[in-house]
């Protein structure tokens, strides 16, 4: 496979998870979350919309992180794979990633505090953050790697 159909699938992976990250917070997520309120009298009310909107903001670092995640793939595409460029967009998913994490980890436990989540939905979300750890410390491995490449290839580039 070419650089030029790996830009091309990887891209088409962005548009995927684009598509699928908004069924899952547009359509997913309130039907289930509002079924499980609807169960649980002390979790229904105005809780259910204190939940969406924290969850929709959880959406926001990781659209962001899809929008370097596709510079990236166009650079691949470009025949530049390991450039100083790529190795920003890959810190930048790393960053946006902790972002993410943090916010998502801190917003449940403060729900739990305050009596706005089961426990239950704050044990299942420690395996989400899980996931955004792994996926912020593989990006900044990628990245370290990455900038280490593009340094490599500029040294030898200069080489006679």
């Amino acid at each position: 496979m070419n650089q030029s159909n790996l830009s091309k699938c990887l891209k088409g992976v962005v548009l995927g998870t684009a598509a699928i990250g908004a069924l899952v917070y547009g359509y997913i997520l309130p039907v289930c979350w509002r079924m499980g309120t609807a169960q649980h009298t002390t979790l229904g009310g105005q809780t259910y919309w204190i939940r969406m909107i924290f969850l929709w903001i959880t959406a926001v670092p990781c659209y962001l992180a899809l929008i370097d995640a596709w510079k990236l793939f166009t650079e691949i595409g470009k025949n530049n794979s390991f450039s100083y460029d790529n190795a920003k967009y890959l810190k930048n998913i790393a960053r946006l990633a902790f972002l993410d994490t943090a916010y998502y980890f801190a917003g449940n436990l403060a729900l739990f505090l305050l009596g706005r989540n089961h426990p239950a939905v704050l044990l299942a979300s420690l395996l989400i953050d899980f996931v955004g750890i792994a996926v912020g410390v593989l990006s900044a491995a990628l990245s370290h790697l990455v900038y280490k490449a593009a340094a490599l290839r500029e040294e030898n580039e200069l080489t006679i």
